[in-house]
């Protein structure tokens, strides 16, 4: 398996434990802080999280409060260079409507994963989600039409 099949593969990993609400799944997946690197999560709208335990906490307010979640990826970008990896994506997003209402929502999120060798095997170090705000006039491509 090439380093970028294993990044990507760790990567849809990610994807997968929200899905499932598998937080031990998540815990798996993410690097240890160590002296001189530290965990970093960016969740759409939120502020930067430092340090795993708080990632953790997120994840477990995320999984918690989230009752249906499926992710399909597009747009998928990878690079390794040395023992750092990146993924730039598309998160295109269904989920359900708020409480008391049926259906589904459905929104997209433009992703940056950063992934670290370890003693451990590859983990996840940084994730950076950002919402792609989509009107009317925008494209399938998320373009602005003129």
């Amino acid at each position: 398996m090439s380093v970028v099949t294993e990044i990507e593969s760790l990567n849809q990993e990610f994807y997968a434990a929200i899905e499932g609400a598998d937080l031990d799944r998540m815990e798996e997946i993410w690097a240890d802080d160590t002296g001189d690197r530290v965990a970093m999560c960016v969740h759409p709208g939120w502020s930067m999280l430092t340090g795993r335990r708080a990632i953790m906490r997120s994840y477990a307010l995320i999984m918690a409060n989230t009752p249906y979640i499926q992710f399909v990826l597009t747009d998928v970008w990878t690079c390794v260079v040395g023992d750092v990896a990146v993924v730039s994506c598309a998160e295109n997003i269904l989920t359900a409507g708020d409480e008391g209402e049926t259906g589904f929502v459905a929104g997209k999120v433009v992703a940056t994963n950063t992934f670290v060798l370890t003693p451990r095997g590859w983990k996840l170090w940084i994730h950076h989600g950002s919402p792609v705000l989509q009107g009317e006039e925008d494209d399938e491509d998320g373009q602005e039409v003129v």
